[in-house]
């Protein structure tokens, strides 16, 4: 796919999608081990019922992450200029997570011209675990 350009994007574009494979507690182990986030209620069932849940859960950068990768598959990493998400919801075992995102509008930010992104992600049933937004500048 070919960089988009400030010419050829146009308000109201989508993102290609991002799905994801179903969450597992594999994932949940490498990204522990890759991020250094080793909260054991990410990848400890008995630690994960003793906090009041039923079974381990995703980190919230994981999902972050996720979003992220939607973003940088668009554009390159090096083109964005801020990304802010809030938590929306707990991403469980078994969820099959799908990001998407759209331009919400173009300006000039710094002399750069730019897009707002609208991001989001949601499990298979509809949930929303991410909601946020993107500035990228594009050439």
């Amino acid at each position: 796919m070919m960089t988009p350009t400030y010419e050829t994007v146009h308000v109201g574009d989508a993102l290609p999608p991002l799905e994801l494979p179903a969450v597992d507690r594999k994932t949940l182990a490498l990204f522990a081990g890759a991020s250094g986030d080793h909260n054991p209620i990410h990848i400890d069932t008995d630690v994960a019922r003793r906090a009041g849940m039923s079974d381990v859960f995703a980190q919230g950068m994981l999902g972050m992450a996720w979003v992220g990768r939607l973003i940088t598959r668009w554009a390159p990493q090096s083109r964005l200029r801020r990304f802010e998400v809030r938590f929306q919801g707990i991403t469980h075992l078994g969820n099959v997570i799908r990001c998407t995102g759209r331009v919400m509008e173009k300006v000039e930010v710094n002399g750069e011209r730019c897009v707002r992104l609208e991001v989001h992600s949601a499990n298979q049933f509809g949930q929303t675990k991410i909601a946020g937004e993107a500035l990228v500048a594009l050439p």
